[in-house]
Order: C-alpha cells, then sequence, then structure tokens
C-alpha cells in the first residue's frame, strides 16, 4: 500500500502545483503589467483605465494559454534548459496572442508598445526567477525522497536499467535489489546481487515501493508466472521489455476495439496532427511564396538566359506511404546531363552549368519546391526526399531507412539544419530524420524553419 499512497500524494501534489504555478504566473503577469506602467509612466496607480482591462485580459490568456503549450508538464526528467525553453515558449506564444487580439479589435494603436515590451519582459522575468527558486527546491526533494525499486529480470537488462537510474541523478527512482535468473549466477554474484526462482519468489518479503521486470521479449512468457508470484503484494510492478535491439517509432501501449495493443514502430501523425501540419504548410508556402516570387522570377530568367532547355528539373521522388511525386527544382545542369546514368551523391562531380553553380551554392535551385508543398506533394519541414531509384537499394542497406516515410518529405528537416545535407552519411541522416518523426510538434518545425533561414544565410558552403 505503501507505494500506491506514494504514487498518489504524487499525482495530487504534481496537480496541486500545476495550479499553483499557473494563479502564481497570472498575479506575476498582472504585478508585471502595474510595474510596467509604473516605470513608463512615473505613477503607481494605474489612472489610465484601458492599460487596467488589458492586463486582466493578458492575465486571462496566460490562464489558458500557458497549460495547454506545456508549462506545467511534470518536472521528472527535464534539465533546467528544457524548462527555461518550455517557459520561453508560453511567453512567446503569449506576446503573439496578445499582438493578435490588439489587431483583430484594431486596438494596436491605443497602447504605447513600450509599455507592451517591458510588460512582457518583467513578467517573463519574474516567472523565470519563480520557476529558479521552485526548481532548486524540487531538485533537493527529489534526491532527498526517492522511491526504492526492486528489479527482477535476466543479469543484461537490469544492470541496464541499474546504471540508468544510477546516472540520472534527478530520477525519483533508486535501486534497492536486484534478482536475477538462477542461469546469471555467476556474472550476479560479482556485483553482490542474488538469484530467484519462481518457487523463491512466492515467499520473497519485498519493503521496496515497486517492483521492475526486466526481461527481453524472447524471455516474455516468463513475465506472467513472475506477476502471478507477486499477485498477493500490493505494490507497482513495472515492465520493461528489452527492445533495444529494435527501432522503436512511438512506441506506446494502445487499445482499439476493446484489443490492447503495443505500438512498436507507429507514425505519430494522427489525424489532428497531419490538419494542423497542412495548415501550417499552406498558410507558410503561401506567405513565403509571395515574398520570393521575384527572386522566382529572377533566377527563372538566369536559367532560361544561361543555357538551353527548360527552366525546371522534375524529378521522381519518394515522401509519405512510399509515395511517389514529381520535385521541382530550378534547372542547374544541361539536359540530359544524367542521360547515360544517374548517380547517387558526388555532386561536385556532377556536369553543372555556371550559373546553377550559383544558385545551388545558395540554395536557390530548391525554391520551386514551396510549389510541391502548397499542392500538397511535400511538406516544409520533413526528412528531405530521395529518388525512387535508390529508394529500395537503401532501405535494403539501412536500418530504419525506410520508416522515414512515415511523414511527407521536407524542403528542411532536423538532418539538414545539423548539417547532414549532400554527401553525408546516409545514417546519420536516417537517425535525425526519425527522431524528428518521434519528437514532433509545431514549435519545433517553427523552430527547425528559423534555424534554417539563419543557417543558408551564414552557411556559404551550402550545396
Amino acid at each position: 500500500m505503501k507505494s500506491n499512497e506514494n504514487q498518489h500524494l504524487t499525482v495530487t501534489a504534481i496537480n496541486f502545483s500545476a495550479c499553483f504555478s499557473n494563479v502564481l504566473d497570472v498575479v506575476l503577469i498582472i504585478m508585471s503589467g502595474w510595474l510596467a506602467y509604473s516605470f513608463y509612466f512615473n505613477s503607481l496607480a494605474m489612472s489610465i483605465e484601458k492599460y487596467s482591462w488589458a492586463t486582466l485580459v493578458g492575465a486571462l490568456l496566460a490562464a489558458c494559454i500557458f497549460p495547454l503549450v506545456g508549462m506545467y508538464a511534470s518536472w521528472k526528467g527535464k534539465s533546467a534548459l528544457k524548462i527555461f525553453c518550455d517557459i520561453m515558449r508560453g511567453y512567446i506564444i503569449w506576446g503573439i496572442s496578445i499582438l493578435v487580439v490588439l489587431f483583430f479589435f484594431d486596438l494596436n494603436e491605443k497602447f504605447v508598445r513600450e509599455w507592451l515590451l517591458y510588460w512582457g519582459g518583467i513578467a517573463f522575468f519574474l516567472t523565470l526567477i519563480a520557476r529558479a527558486l521552485a526548481y532548486s527546491v524540487y531538485r533537493c526533494v527529489i534526491q532527498k525522497q526517492k522511491y526504492k525499486v526492486l528489479l527482477i529480470g535476466n543479469y543484461t537488462y537490469c544492470d541496464q536499467v541499474a546504471q540508468a537510474l544510477r546516472q540520472d541523478q534527478y530520477s525519483e527512482f533508486e535501486v534497492s535489489r536486484v534478482l536475477v535468473r538462477e542461469s546469471d549466477s555467476d556474472a550476479a554474484a560479482l556485483l553482490g546481487w542474488n538469484t530467484y526462482s519462481m518457487a523463491s519468489l512466492q515467499e520473497l518479503n519485498i519493503d521496496e515501493d515497486e517492483v521492475w521486470i526486466c526481461l527481453p521479449i524472447s524471455l516474455g512468457d516468463q513475465v506472467a508466472p513472475i506477476v502471478d508470484a507477486l499477485d498477493k503484494m500490493s505494490l507497482n510492478i513495472r515492465f520493461m521489455p528489452g527492445m533495444q535491439e529494435l527501432r522503436l517509432i512511438n512506441y506506446k501501449p494502445s487499445t482499439f476495439s476493446g484489443v490492447r495493443l503495443l505500438d512498436i514502430s507507429c507514425s505519430p501523425m494522427t489525424k489532428s496532427k497531419r490538419c494542423i501540419k497542412r495548415l501550417e504548410d499552406i498558410v507558410l508556402s503561401s506567405l513565403i511564396i509571395v515574398m520570393i516570387f521575384p527572386v522566382l522570377l529572377l533566377v527563372a530568367l538566369g536559367v532560361k538566359l544561361s543555357s538551353q532547355g527548360p527552366i525546371f528539373y522534375r524529378q521522381t521522388r519518394v515522401s509519405w506511404n512510399n509515395r511517389n511525386f514529381g520535385m521541382l527544382k530550378f534547372r542547374s545542369m544541361p539536359v540530359d546531363s544524367e542521360k547515360s546514368k544517374v548517380v547517387w551523391g558526388n555532386a561536385k562531380n556532377k556536369d553543372i552549368t555556371p550559373f546553377g553553380k550559383f544558385i545551388r551554392k545558395a540554395s536557390l535551385d530548391e525554391l520551386p519546391q514551396f510549389l510541391n508543398v502548397l499542392k500538397g506533394d511535400m511538406s516544409i519541414v520533413g526528412p528531405r526526399p530521395e529518388r525512387d531509384i535508390f529508394v529500395k537499394k537503401f532501405g535494403e542497406e539501412i536500418p530504419g531507412y525506410m520508416q522515414k516515410h512515415m511523414v511527407k518529405a521536407g524542403i528542411t528537416g532536423w538532418a539538414q539544419i545539423h548539417g547532414l545535407r549532400g554527401d553525408t552519411s546516409l545514417e546519420r541522416r536516417v537517425e535525425y530524420d526519425l527522431w524528428y518523426i518521434e519528437n514532433w510538434s509545431l514549435w519545433l518545425d517553427i523552430k527547425i524553419i528559423f534555424m534554417t533561414f539563419f543557417k543558408v544565410i551564414s552557411d556559404k558552403s551550402a550545396s
């Protein structure tokens, strides 16, 4: 019962701290509005009524927005930097919401812009101070009060879990005891661990808060007998299936029509997420096409005047669900330069026109792909698509390669902003692509777009 009571108290504490943090942030935003007013207008009283109403509206927006963007999610396993980024993301979205409200109601000229900047800056600063104090307390509590765990399983996986918990100084769990299979007795003796049998488990005296069963999938038939042996004890029992040899995407349990499943390799892009991402692509690609339209005309003119042939070069590439599409580029090579043989990579040795060399170096040859995005063939952010003639070959040679097609191909991606473009390691590129798929969010897409913009400007060696 002790473990269940502790877990219940933990959940209650998390819910209370989230509510308390939300209320505190609302108070800090109201206080910041008053401080900004006092600083700018040199008055302790908000004599101009519209600023009082603006402060209240901003506080209400914060009360609604901050929980939705994850500012009050559990700090379990989070670094101080991650918490800082969560707060910054919340305040950026809050600030944008304030501007949208002002624009929608035609109020942007009725407030002093300096007051708005002071208000947001002071609120963000005070929130950081409050979180820093709370995080210091949190670290002290976690280090002093940890749940004790009994590991039961084979030597290899118990050792992996024990090392992981030992290295994570902010984990709320610590290994109290380890029991391994009798076949692992020699290795266990070196670490002072004991062995178990099904009969001994039934007589086992457990003082720990939780039991973690650590076995590979190949020994999954042993899990049920262990659970049955512990059935008369009231404590949390968790199963860590050893799946390190598998490449997991969006790994989680799920239930359909009363049938329990374990998602091993599934796309995280649900219908709602696909709609959000498609809306993002339509809005951003439309705006970008309008902004770069003069550049598109100039590049098109340069391609036409510099060499004979069409302006655009269409390649068959593979995107979401292994569907082929025609990816557009400004032509940078002479016509029929790949007629004899198509070679992957080796861009430096390919026959490129002088103007084509310029637009490749400046990444201007990729701009027509925003038309692919608007059409729905691609996304602005996603794994870079490969030519269909190479996909099958790479799928057989590179583990996890075909899983990158769980989302639409993109103009830029997580791999590209980390320098993995052109003739770079496909294996490393796939690792970054799969990390993006596993961790997709609208905020991550926006982050990648901004990082791509600054990288294109600063990276003169872009090809």
